[in-house]
């Protein structure tokens, strides 16, 4: 098992093509295409996904215009979050303007509390398995089948408070945001997530939109939520309620 950020990453980025194949057993017989499937095949399912993606406009206006517009009608139905963000998005985009994923840049706060969202709130405890395609060493030992991404997540040597939720994970003395190597929610090398660019896009967008037109509050009477997660698969919260307030 890969563990902690040096493992994790030292195996997925540094022997990419040695760990690319999936351990396939019986059970995984049920599903295929680009998750479970190896070499060749694989590759080439990957290349078709990745075209297919642009092609639907991954990284053009296209494709944010569409995130746009379903961040609208979401508007109809959730909520916003904190005051800082809430001041952030007033003084650079005002109530009109179209929230575009460019303006993360000038976002900074914002931006760190959607990073520090999913580091601390991770759904994925354990990477899917795989198997090395040819013999390997890694950090001196012979190459594992498994990785950890939770544990890149939570590596205390890489966090200044890992198990608390704390967007100056991201940002510097001054207020700028900072990406951090240690980072890797959607895992990394050969087998990084294909979604990730059309997933940010879409937290920012939705995120931005929710925060400038709702106020979050819990119900009355409640005074907190419970937020140690629930091993279903993937980690998934307790049930909770929580009112949408329109600002």
């Amino acid at each position: 098992v890969l563990n902690g950020f040096h493992a994790v990453k030292d195996g997925l980025t540094a022997h990419p093509e040695e760990v690319s194949g999936r351990a396939v057993k019986n059970w995984f017989l049920v599903a295929s295409g680009i998750i479970f499937s190896n070499g060749r095949t694989w590759k080439q399912q990957r290349r078709f996904g990745v075209m297919t993606l642009r092609h639907l406009g991954m990284g053009k206006k296209g494709l944010e215009y569409w995130v746009q517009e379903e961040a609208h009608h979401l508007l109809q139905h959730f909520a916003s979050m904190k005051e800082k963000v809430q001041q952030e998005l007033d003084a650079v985009l005002g109530s009109s303007q179209l929230i575009c994923y460019e303006d993360r840049k000038k976002m900074p706060y914002t931006n760190a509390v959607i990073h520090e969202i999913q580091r601390f709130s991770n759904i994925i405890p354990v990477g899917l398995p795989r198997v090395c395609a040819k013999n390997t060493m890694l950090l001196g030992f012979p190459l594992a089948k498994v990785d950890r991404l939770c544990s890149v997540l939570y590596d205390p040597e890489q966090w200044e408070t890992p198990r608390q939720f704390n967007p100056g994970h991201f940002l510097d003395k001054d207020g700028n945001f900072v990406n951090q190597k240690a980072f890797l929610p959607f895992s990394a090398g050969h087998r990084v997530c294909l979604g990730e660019l059309l997933a940010r896009t879409e937290l920012f967008i939705f995120f931005s939109n929710l925060l400038r037109a709702f106020t979050f509050r819990l119900p009355e009477g409640v005074k907190q939520v419970n937020i140690e997660p629930i091993l279903a698969g993937t980690w998934q919260p307790h049930p909770y309620g929580i009112c949408a307030v329109p600002r």
